[in-house]
């Protein structure tokens, strides 16, 4: 019954975007009709990020999903720097980083780990250190923004060597991870697979993430409208409601895939999708913020790089072993909730 209302609920995309586009439906009803429809989408993502790790490995499924579920995070945050927003960025994508490394893998461990599993410890915790990387580079821009203007032109040049080394540092880590995961489901004499093809899967996902861009367009134009209204600062709406909405596909994918015993993947989710968030997602804004205009410095305020660093080292704590349990999921949860505690207390620059 419940596979049956997802499926049917995934019509709520298409009314969605008629309601954006022909009807220019109000603000409000705009925001409900649009985290409604990002639900079955997660669930869709999920499920076809489910059936192409069995033909791909945990590993490499998990980097699909975050592949797939961290475009609309791109198209969002060019969309606000076009509409000169950059504290709106730069919130976003420090929300993304730390609600996938606390909130989502936390959950996932909460709904998944009955009793200790084992889950793959060197591929999470290389991962994790790849953020850590990222963190230090940002200090780079970040630091001498902390006096003066943290927009200012100068920032942005100094950004943009530091998203190229990202971007490198990223592609090299990737290419020797995906290599490794290849290799061990390969040798993991896996029975094959009576879901669905490969193909069929990869279409799946391109599809319900397309559609997901159009829908979280919709949410994030009716998201300030919503702030206001509730007396959010912008900034804890960007680090918080934006983050968890923009990545509401993989938040989504990765509890499913958590319920349904597939720990290994859920935590490859989660953590691939903050890495890549940092390494790749937020050095390419970056550097496409040139062509966009105005360009964006990564100029970080010292409580989104203390959250990003803590968050990396707990979760190092956490899969130092590789066996986690549901107490330390709540754990994660917990500290996401000391974050975002943080994040209102902080507002607006």
């Amino acid at each position: 019954m419940g596979r049956k209302l997802l499926w049917a609920s995934l019509a709520l995309a298409p009314v969605t975007i008629v309601l954006n586009y022909v009807f220019h439906v109000g603000d409000v009803t705009l925001f409900v009709f649009s985290a409604a429809s990002l639900v079955p989408l997660a669930w869709l993502i999920g499920e076809a990020t489910e059936h192409a790790g069995e033909h791909t490995g945990p590993g490499i499924g998990g980097f699909l999903n975050a592949s797939f579920g961290n475009a609309p995070e791109l198209i969002i945050a060019l969309f606000a720097i076009a509409d000169g927003l950059p504290n709106v960025v730069r919130g976003s994508l420090t929300g993304s980083i730390v609600s996938n490394l606390l909130l989502v893998l936390g959950v996932a461990l909460a709904a998944g780990a009955d009793g200790k599993r084992t889950l793959d410890r060197r591929s999470l915790l290389g991962q994790v250190g790849l953020v850590l990387v990222a963190v230090l580079l940002f200090l780079v821009p970040s630091v001498p923004s902390w006096t003066g203007n943290p927009d200012r032109h100068s920032l942005a040049i100094a950004t943009a060597p530091v998203a190229v080394v990202l971007l490198l540092v990223y592609v090299v880590e990737r290419a020797w991870g995906l290599r490794r995961h290849h290799r061990l489901h390969a040798e993991s004499d896996s029975e094959k697979s009576d879901g669905w093809t490969l193909p069929w899967a990869l279409a799946a996902l391109a599809a319900a993430t397309a559609v997901t861009a159009f829908v979280s367009e919709s949410l994030i134009h009716t998201l300030d409208a919503f702030s206001h209204s509730v007396g959010l600062s912008q900034f804890f709406t960007a680090a918080v409601i934006v983050a968890i909405v923009g990545n509401a596909a993989e938040h989504g994918g990765a509890i499913v895939i958590a319920r349904r015993g597939n720990l290994r993947l859920a935590s490859e989710i989660a953590v691939s999708s903050a890495a890549q968030v940092a390494l790749l997602v937020t050095p390419a804004v970056a550097l496409l913020s040139w062509i966009v205009k105005p360009a964006l410095p990564l100029s970080f305020r010292p409580i989104e790089l203390g959250t990003m660093g803590a968050s990396a080292v707990a979760v190092a704590l956490v899969v130092r072993d590789g066996r986690v349990s549901r107490r330390e999921g709540l754990l994660l949860i917990g500290l996401y909730v000391l974050a975002a505690t943080g994040y209102f207390i902080a507002g607006d620059p």
